[in-house]
């Protein structure tokens, strides 16, 4: 395969053009696409295990933007054996002495499989800029070091995506109400959502760098407005299959027709007239 360049995309992605609140007609209409795109994700998912490929998809946004409830319905009708999902969080003391992208290198997925990341190496230009945990010029530093990691992958054969889920800030607020009343909710809900919170306009700022500088023509970055759960989520899974798809054969057979007509002789089925 030759190798990617990194080249910048040409559309720049502002947050306050995002439409966030568009909607599907009504749950009957989300569930009839939702069953539709789940059954594609998994005809995607034998196919890439049966071609050996790998996949990768990356998930960032705001807190509560619905990370959680998108990836729920992206992985449901999946085989659980062959997609893995890493919720990311602090790194331990262990990964705090090494390099940042040491703990992403060691989640790669092996042959066949897909890996979903539910936030990522992104946070050392997000979480980490704004919080001070690692200097100026480290995080400045990482947007290189963030295209030549997605590229060296992409080179390697991997499928790979990132997606960013947008809510507005309004939103945001309803939703930490309601994790603030609901017992179901409350572990999803802490001081550092506040604090976040409050610092806004210092993370719009870091997002926007942040696509500017990592949005790639080989790995744009993909931004959904997701003000409205039922489109969001089926937005996800179409994006989804769209980046994971790429080189993927869709209609080579699970198995060799030679293996299956010898299979067939030997179980002494008629596998065109058996269609059960």
């Amino acid at each position: 395969m030759a190798r990617l360049e990194i080249q910048q995309s040409k559309t720049k992605l502002r947050l306050d053009r995002i439409p966030v609140d568009q909607a599907l007609a009504d749950k009957a209409a989300y569930e009839k696409h939702l069953e539709k795109l789940q059954e594609r994700m998994l005809r995607l998912q034998q196919a890439v295990w049966h071609q050996k490929k790998r996949g990768i998809l990356v998930l960032e946004g705001w807190d509560a933007s619905g990370k959680g409830g998108a990836i729920r319905r992206l992985t449901e009708a999946l085989d659980p054996r062959g997609v893995h999902v890493h919720s990311i969080a602090a790194p331990t003391a262990d990964e705090q002495g090494r390099h940042y992208l040491f703990r992403f290198w060691n989640k790669l997925p092996p042959p066949g499989h897909i890996a979903i990341f539910d936030r990522s190496w992104y946070g050392r230009v997000l979480v980490e800029r704004i919080e001070g945990f690692c200097d100026k010029a480290a995080w400045k530093r990482a947007y290189d070091e963030i295209n030549e990691f997605e590229h060296t992958l992409m080179d390697d054969g991997v499928l790979f995506g990132k997606i960013f889920l947008h809510i507005s800030k309004d939103e945001q607020l309803r939703r930490f109400v309601e994790r603030l009343q609901n017992p179901t909710k409350n572990w999803k809900f802490g001081e550092e959502d506040l604090r976040n919170r409050e610092r806004w306009p210092e993370y719009v700022e870091a997002i926007e760098d942040m696509f500017d500088r990592t949005s790639t023509e080989a790995a744009p970055w993909h931004v959904v407005g997701g003000n409205r759960k039922w489109h969001a989520r089926v937005r996800v899974l179409e994006i989804a299959l769209e980046v994971l798809s790429r080189g993927v054969d869709l209609e080579q057979p699970l198995h060799d027709p030679k293996f299956a007509a010898e299979a067939a002789r030997r179980l002494g089925v008629d596998l065109v007239a058996d269609k059960r």
